[in-house]
């Protein structure tokens, strides 16, 4: 059940490697009592399978990372432009592309909305909510720097998904949580994975 009064957000997972980092943030957004409004992009769904063990979709996939399907989080694909997140007045206090695809970035930084994770996005920027994008890719082109630029300039917040080393991750599933983490502070929302620096 999504009720009025609770906090909503919305999570893109692309393509781009690194599926976990977003079915993470999802996860932590679940924890803190946060209706999370998952959409999943075609390639991302073509990824799952070789980046989580056992999983075939996207709803294996949340289960395999996160131990079980929080009931507060509800998954969309890319092409259902009727899904909440694709009006400006469904209301959402923020939204993540974790990670985000250079053809994604591409896309929102041109205002090509063809598909839910760029229209959701664009709702985000033009009703001034936090949009974080998460950029996955390495080494950068200046077509890339320059998207990010301007996805900046717009008042989205650019967060690479770099990793810190200095909480001793022990495995890659920590790594990945200390940028999920990151990702969710600054989305505006309280996370208990990471500690404060100096706490």
């Amino acid at each position: 059940m999504y009720a009025m009064n609770k906090k909503r957000a919305v999570v893109a997972v692309t393509g781009a490697s690194g599926v976990t980092i977003g079915i993470r943030v999802s996860g932590m957004l679940a924890r803190a009592d946060v209706d999370v409004y998952c959409i999943v992009s075609d390639a991302a769904a073509r990824i799952i399978p070789a980046e989580i063990r056992g999983a075939a979709d996207a709803r294996a996939a949340f289960d395999a990372v996160l131990g079980e399907f929080p009931a507060n989080i509800r998954i969309f694909d890319e092409r259902n432009f009727d899904a909440p997140p694709a009006s400006g007045s469904f209301k959402f206090e923020a939204m993540a592309i974790a990670p985000c695809s250079m053809k994604t970035l591409g896309k929102l930084a041109c205002g090509i909305a063809d598909n839910l994770i760029v229209r959701a996005a664009e709702v985000a920027l033009k009703e001034r909510r936090r949009l974080v994008v998460c950029p996955r890719e390495t080494p950068l082109a200046l077509t890339h720097i320059r998207n990010m630029e301007t996805l900046c300039m717009a008042g989205a917040v650019i967060l690479p998904p770099a990793i810190s080393f200095y909480g001793e991750p022990k495995t890659a599933g920590d790594a990945a949580d200390t940028i999920a983490a990151r990702i969710v502070q600054s989305m505006g929302f309280e996370q208990d994975t990471v500690k404060e620096w100096g706490l």
